[in-house]
């Protein structure tokens, strides 16, 4: 059973959705086996199992993102049973679709979904982000933080083999092209109309900085995890994520990254913004790195009566 989209290029997982009394979002762990093409519940078990774990170690309380609960599952003839089944916040599918068979097409695509979803919705929680006012200030924030997580994916692409600056560039340039549909950092550039000595991630919009930012975060954790080896593959790790985020971006029906006009420079938007904030005699704030603050994941919650024990 393949099921990557649904009409009007929503994403399956974006479908089957639900919002509890609380306006918080979850998943069930039934309805996501059937997605994730398992076609026995029962065999899908061991990896909620699995996610459980990696949920205690990774310092998130279980019962904050797995609710056991009971739903009404269709038993044939129009009869319907009430059956034991598991609430999931967004971070116990990420968790969930880390640890299903890779074998899995949508397995896949459930991987990219949630790693950006997830992604994104820690940088909304963040405090930080959350009190940003205007598009300005949300570009410094993720300009400031891919500038970060670039020198992390940096480190990470050299113990794989990324060695000299010419191989760090062609490693950069397979992100982009997966990324960009085929576009390099040259071809980037000069749809942007910038000049030589203007730098790409300066003139992206926040929305363009923060698919870039899943770019560059999620192939990090890819590389790390997979413990890859060797430019080659490295460089076709790049590429494939950046892929995958393009491909997730059409689903959800965002526009894609090179079809984003290209802002004014955000060294310009920094020096404006601390003219600003000088002249009018405010306290004076870092407008090149604002602080993060710990990040959070998504918790759902559900009245006690609703909770039941697995059978």
């Amino acid at each position: 059973m393949s099921m990557p989209r649904v009409s009007g290029q929503k994403s399956v997982f974006e479908a089957i959705k639900q919002i509890n009394r609380y306006g918080q979002e979850f998943w069930s762990s039934r309805q996501m086996a059937k997605v994730l093409d398992y076609l026995e519940y029962r065999n899908f078990l061991p990896v909620v199992d699995k996610a459980k774990s990696a949920c205690a170690k990774s310092g998130q309380k279980i019962a904050d993102h797995f609710v056991d609960t009971h739903e009404m599952v269709s038993i044939g003839s129009g009869v319907g049973r009430e059956m034991p089944t598991t609430a999931l916040s967004r971070y116990a599918c990420y968790l969930i679709v880390q640890n299903a068979d890779p074998s899995k097409p949508v397995v896949a695509l459930g991987q990219t979904y949630f790693a950006v979803q997830t992604r994104k919705q820690e940088l909304i929680e963040q405090s930080d982000y959350a009190q940003l006012k205007n598009e300005d200030e949300k570009r410094i924030f993720l300009r400031d933080q891919l500038r970060v997580h670039n020198k992390k994916l940096a480190g990470v692409a050299k113990g794989a083999g990324v060695i000299t600056p010419l191989d760090y560039a062609i490693f950069q340039d397979h992100g982009y092209k997966g990324l960009y549909g085929g576009l390099g950092a040259k071809d980037i550039h000069k749809s942007k109309r910038l000049k030589k000595e203007q730098v790409i991630l300066d003139h992206m919009g926040s929305t363009e900085l923060a698919a870039n930012l899943f770019r560059a975060t999620q192939t990090e954790e890819k590389i790390k995890r997979e413990n890859i080896k060797g430019k080659d593959k490295a460089n076709l790790t790049h590429f494939e994520v950046g892929k995958k985020v393009r491909q997730t971006i059409k689903e959800l029906g965002g526009a894609m990254p090179e079809q984003l006009p290209a802002p004014e420079s955000i060294k310009n938007v920094k020096k404006k913004l601390l003219l600003k904030k000088v002249g009018s005699n405010k306290s004076k704030i870092d407008v090149v790195g604002f602080e993060m603050s710990g990040m959070t994941k998504g918790k759902i919650s559900f009245p006690a009566s609703t909770q039941g024990g697995g059978h």
